[in-house]
């Protein structure tokens, strides 16, 4: 029995892409692993069979207070899935509901978190969730925002893009691994080379290199297409769509990229987010308006 490496993010972060490295690296791949078969290696928090054991009827039916009671015993129980530590996917912000917290300390080694420019994920969230651009901002800057229970998923409480990230990154830990998606697409050998050290493999260059070639943004694309990905949404075409970074530009109207600042701008300026073109749509705290001179949004 281990304790879990939670693999932490919001959603459309790049937590997946996280997966897929890894998975291909510490299983040695020779050839590409399909998708569905991630969670062989890296374990979803979310998933219906760790609480239907407990709950004895449907997930549906189960009230949110109900299944809170039962996710520390969930998590106990991901960490005797294997003899050593457990990588578990998660899309919580660190919080309590209901009183209970949404990551158990007690059965956590660690984690890794994925942050990705809010500028980014709100197309990516749109697609996923089926919401306009529009839509998907404000469901990003909603601190009460939270998943639904099906027949797929245990809900996940994400809060506010900014809170979300806040309460995984504000204090620094020694057992968390932080990383931004524009670093694993612009330096991968550097970026991924940072993790395997934090998680103290020394892999040969060649298997670090083979790991991310198998685990690119094409391989998993096609990976896709070829094999499916149960975890794609029902509102998608496709799980994997464009990736990159710096796509806003084409995406967004310079309304949009304002709001966005506008409701994110402390996490942002944290992660080197604003963009030098948009600082006067930073909120003037002395006006209690934007510098640009709109409403504020918060």
């Amino acid at each position: 029995m281990g304790a879990i490496i939670w693999l932490a993010s919001y959603p459309k972060s790049g937590n997946t892409w996280t997966r897929a490295f890894l998975h291909n690296l510490l299983r040695d791949a020779k050839s590409p692993i399909p998708p569905d078969r991630f969670a062989e290696f890296c374990l979803g928090e979310s998933k219906p069979d760790w609480y239907l054991r407990y709950l004895g009827k449907p997930l549906t039916e189960a009230t949110e207070a109900e299944i809170m009671k039962i996710r520390p015993l969930v998590q106990r129980d991901m960490t005797q899935a294997f003899p050593d530590s457990v990588f578990a996917k998660t899309h919580n912000m660190v919080a309590e509901r209901h009183g209970v917290p949404l990551i158990s300390m007690a059965h956590s080694a660690g984690g890794i978190y994925i942050v990705r420019n809010p500028l980014d994920v709100v197309s990516s969230v749109a697609d996923h969730f089926g919401l306009d651009i529009d839509g998907a901002s404000a469901m990003m800057a909603n601190e009460g925002a939270i998943t639904a229970t099906d027949e797929r998923n245990v809900f996940e409480v994400l809060g506010s893009w900014s809170q979300h990230v806040e309460s995984w990154t504000q204090v620094p830990s020694p057992g968390l691994h932080v990383m931004r998606y524009e670093d694993m697409t612009d330096r991968p050998q550097q970026t991924f080379r940072k993790l395997t050290d934090f998680l103290g493999l020394k892999p040969p260059r060649e298997r670090l290199e083979r790991a991310i070639r198998f685990s690119s943004f094409k391989m998993l694309k096609q990976m896709e297409e070829r094999h499916g990905f149960r975890e794609r949404s029902v509102n998608s075409k496709a799980f994997f769509r464009s990736g990159g970074a710096g796509k806003w530009r084409e995406r967004l109207t310079p309304d949009q990229i304002r709001r966005i600042i506008a409701d994110h701008h402390q996490q942002m300026a944290r992660f080197g987010y604003i963009p030098a073109d948009y600082a006067d749509a930073l909120p003037d705290p002395e006006a209690g308006v934007m510098a640009g001179g709109g409403e504020r949004t918060r």
